[in-house]
C-alpha cells in the first residue's frame, strides 16, 4: 500500500489490514512513533517506509532502533535492509513505544457520563494486552466487538486494577480461542512454571524443617 504525501496524522485506520506486507508512508504528518502501535497486529508486514515524517526526529539511529523494537518482523525499513544485528540491538537500545493517548475510542461521546469513558479505557487496555499475546503466538487480533462479547462484567467494574490483573484477564480470554494442541502447549508451560515455584517453596520448607530439627536436638 502506497500512501506517500497524504498528510496522514494517524495509523489507526490500518490496524485491521492484517494481510498488508508492504507499507509506504513517506512524507506524511505522522507526529509520533507511538502511532506504530497500530501496526503491531500486522504480522505479515515486512517493508515499511516512514522517512520524512515528524516522528522520525533528528536522531536517525535512535529512530531506526525504536521502530525495529516495535516492529521486529520488518525486513526493510526506509529502503534499507534490516539485519539480525540491528534487531538484537533494537531490543536493548530502542525506545519502548507506548499506545497513542489520542485513541479514537476515547474520543467518542459518552453523553456526559464519566463512567462510560472509564469503561472504554479499561476495555481498550484489556484488548491491547490480549491482542499483544495473540500477536506473539501468530494469531489474529480480536476485534473490539468480539472482545466486548467475551469480556466479563467483573473486568469492567474495576477500571483501575493493576496491570498484572489485566494480563491475567487477557490470558484467560486468549485460552478460549486455542485448539487442543495449543492448549497442551500452554498446559506444559504452566506445569513447568509451577514446578519452579514448587521447588523454590520446597527448598524453603526443608530449610525451615532443618532449623526446627536442630533447635529440638
Amino acid at each position: 500500500m502506497t500512501l506517500d504525501v497524504n498528510n496522514i496524522l494517524s495509523l489507526s485506520a490500518l490496524a485491521g489490514c492484517l494481510s498488508l506486507s508492504e507499507l509506504y508512508l513517506r512524507r506524511n504528518m505522522i507526529p509520533t512513533l507511538s502511532e506504530l502501535c497500530h501496526l503491531r497486529p500486522l504480522t505479515r508486514l515486512r517493508v515499511l517506509w516512514l522517512a520524512e515524517n515528524p516522528c522520525c526526529g533528528t536522531d536517525p539511529s535512535r529512530y531506526r532502533l525504536t521502530v525495529l523494537r516495535c516492529l521486529p518482523r520488518l525486513q526493510k525499513l526506509d529502503n534499507q535492509v534490516v539485519t539480525e544485528e540491528e534487531i538484537a540491538l533494537a531490543l536493548t537500545e530502542g525506545d519502548e513505544v507506548s499506545t497513542p493517548t489520542g485513541n479514537i475510542h476515547n474520543q467518542l461521546p459518552n453523553n456526559g457520563l464519566p463512567d462510560a469513558e472509564t469503561e472504554n479505557d479499561a476495555l481498550n487496555y484489556n484488548m491491547e494486552e490480549t491482542n499483544k499475546i495473540r500477536e506473539e503466538l501468530g494469531m489474529k487480533p480480536l476485534s473490539r466487538d468480539k472482545f466486548s462479547s467475551l469480556s466479563s462484567p467483573s473486568t469492567m467494574e474495576k477500571p483501575t486494577m493493576k496491570k498484572v490483573t489485566h494480563i491475567l484477564d487477557a490470558v484467560l480470554l486468549l485460552l478460549r480461542d486455542l485448539d487442543e494442541e495449543e492448549l497442551h502447549v500452554v498446559h506444559t508451560a504452566t506445569q513447568n512454571r509451577l514446578q519452579t515455584y514448587t521447588l523454590d517453596s520446597g527448598d524453603g520448607q526443608r530449610s525451615s524443617s532443618q532449623k526446627t530439627a536442630e533447635i529440638q536436638h
